[in-house]
């Protein structure tokens, strides 16, 4: 498969003027993002890498960052972890306070800001050092020490971040949450804030597509049941109440971010991450979604 002849194509194709949407004002720092920005990167299990554009220009990764937390804490409880959060898409908006009070507390799954709290909470139970335990994790996945907090992100969260910052006490009122609400939002907001560039997320996400086996050490960073429960998540859970759509468009597990990126994996095949900061409402780059239904109807690959 001619996969940089595909990018190139696709990317010919795309008249961007067309594609609405618009960057995530609602946090502060992201509203200064240059709209225009568009990356892509694809790297195949048998090696090669493909790109187009701004893919080594770092972007905040936002919610893609829930998928490595979830990554690190799911060897430590195994299936308990199920006990604290579900595995359901939500059909509802990524921050819905709704749905978390009819559930009591129970997040539908850690791909939405409630789970990804609940994730945060373990986490922070599990290590001595939070932050930095986490963020020498992304590198060890990445193989690449160059990733780091974007600080001043991570403040314009905290300052705009009420919505969260309720999400995580109406848990706590239910139980389904041990530590103290700001240490668990704080520990969120600066997960989110892990900058990263297309190439380096498609790198990262090649353990996804490697059934849970490190790229370049063959360590298996989860089991094979593991991976393919977390791959399960992805595809059913990883765009918000967008999931189904991107399921019946692209057919790839994935996740997105407010940040403007997707990644995304074809398992045994690739992976792939696109940046583009422009936003739908459901929160999902506009132009990533284009982009992977392209892809995996241009070259007939998907996981159905």
């Amino acid at each position: 498969m001619n996969y940089q002849q595909t990018l190139n194509e696709i990317n010919t194709g795309l008249d961007c003027a067309k594609f609405g949407g618009k960057v995530a004002n609602y946090i502060p720092e992201l509203a200064n993002i240059d709209p225009n920005k568009f990356g892509i990167h694809l790297c195949c299990i048998q090696k090669g890498n493909y790109s187009i554009g701004d893919n080594e220009e770092k972007f905040s990764i936002q919610s893609i960052s829930k998928v490595f937390a979830l990554a690190m804490a799911y060897p430590m409880l195994g299936e308990k972890l199920w006990k604290r959060v579900g595995v359901e898409p939500s059909g509802n908006p990524f921050n819905s306070l709704v749905q978390l009070e009819y559930e009591s507390g129970i997040p539908r799954n850690p791909l939405i800001n409630a789970g990804a709290l609940v994730i945060c909470d373990i986490l922070i139970s599990k290590l001595k050092s939070p932050k930095e335990d986490f963020l020498n994790y992304v590198r060890g996945l990445a193989g690449n020490e160059d990733i780091y907090f974007n600080e001043k992100v991570a403040e314009s969260e905290k300052n705009s971040g009420y919505r969260n910052v309720a999400l995580a006490n109406l848990m706590k009122s239910f139980g389904n949450i041990e530590n103290l609400v700001e240490d668990v939002v704080d520990f969120y907001f600066y997960m989110c804030s892990i900058e990263m560039s297309c190439k380096e997320l498609a790198q990262t996400f090649l353990v996804f597509a490697n059934h849970g086996a490190h790229f370049v050490t063959g360590e298996k960073i989860l089991s094979e049941s593991q991976s393919k429960r977390l791959s399960a998540i992805m595809l059913t859970c990883g765009f918000y109440d967008q999931a189904g759509e991107f399921t019946f468009k692209v057919g790839l597990p994935g996740k997105s971010g407010v940040g403007g990126g997707i990644a995304a994996i074809f398992p045994e095949h690739y992976s792939v991450a696109i940046w583009s900061p422009k936003l739908n409402k459901a929160g999902n780059s506009v132009l990533g979604m284009e982009v992977l239904e392209r892809l995996t109807t241009e070259t007939k690959l998907s996981i159905f």
